[in-house]
Parts: C-alpha cells; sequence; structure tokens
C-alpha cells in the first residue's frame, strides 16, 4: 500500500476525532463566551484539524487523487462510529441510510 495513502487514512482518522472534541465541547455550558472558544477542547480540536490539513496536503504528493475522495469520504462513517462509542449517539435508520449512500456512491465511484 502507498504510504500516502496511509498519511491520508491517519488524517481523515486525526480529524474524525477532532471533530469528537469539538462537539464534546459544544455540548459544555461555559461562564463566559472566551472560555465557550478558549478551552481544552477546543484548542486540541482545532491543533488537530490543522494537523490533519497538513497530512492531508502532504500526502497529496504522492497521490494521483483517484483514492481521495473516497478516503475523505470514509471520515462521516468514522465519526459516526466515534459519535456512538463515545457520546452513545443511537444510529438510527436514517444515519445507516445516508452511510449507505456515501459506501453506495464509493462502490459507483470504482466501477
Amino acid at each position: 500500500m502507498n504510504v500516502s495513502i496511509l498519511i491520508l487514512l491517519f488524517s481523515v482518522l486525526i480529524a474524525s476525532f477532532a471533530q469528537i472534541l469539538l462537539k464534546k465541547s459544544a455540548a459544555k455550558t461555559y461562564g463566559s463566551p472566551i472560555r465557550e472558544y478558549l478551552n481544552f477542547y477546543v484548542i486540541c480540536g482545532y491543533g488537530m484539524m490543522f494537523l490533519s490539513m497538513f497530512l492531508t496536503v502532504f500526502s497529496y504528493r504522492g497521490l494521483d487523487f483517484s483514492n481521495v475522495p473516497v478516503i475523505e469520504s470514509l471520515g462521516y462513517v468514522v465519526v459516526m462510529l466515534l459519535s456512538y462509542l463515545f457520546f452513545k449517539e443511537r444510529i438510527t435508520k436514517r444515519k445507516l441510510l445516508g452511510m449507505a449512500v456515501i459506501l453506495g456512491g464509493i462502490f459507483v465511484y470504482y466501477r
């Protein structure tokens, strides 16, 4: 497997965890607007997003871009699974339908 694909997969995973941190921060109530934007979860979440962006751009150097949309779209699936694990969010029929559409799009893209 190409190293650039592994870097891109790692980047998607980092971005997914960053979204979970930002969601965790949004669920809390803060005493001031400054604390709402300058807290551990937000700073780490945006730092991880920056790292993810850097890794994504770095991985583009070794890719022919045929795999990029497919790998990037897997982030939606990862976020849904992480939300289930960390927030005990239910995986509804609507969410499963959305994931089926994404995976169906990946299948059509590769055909």
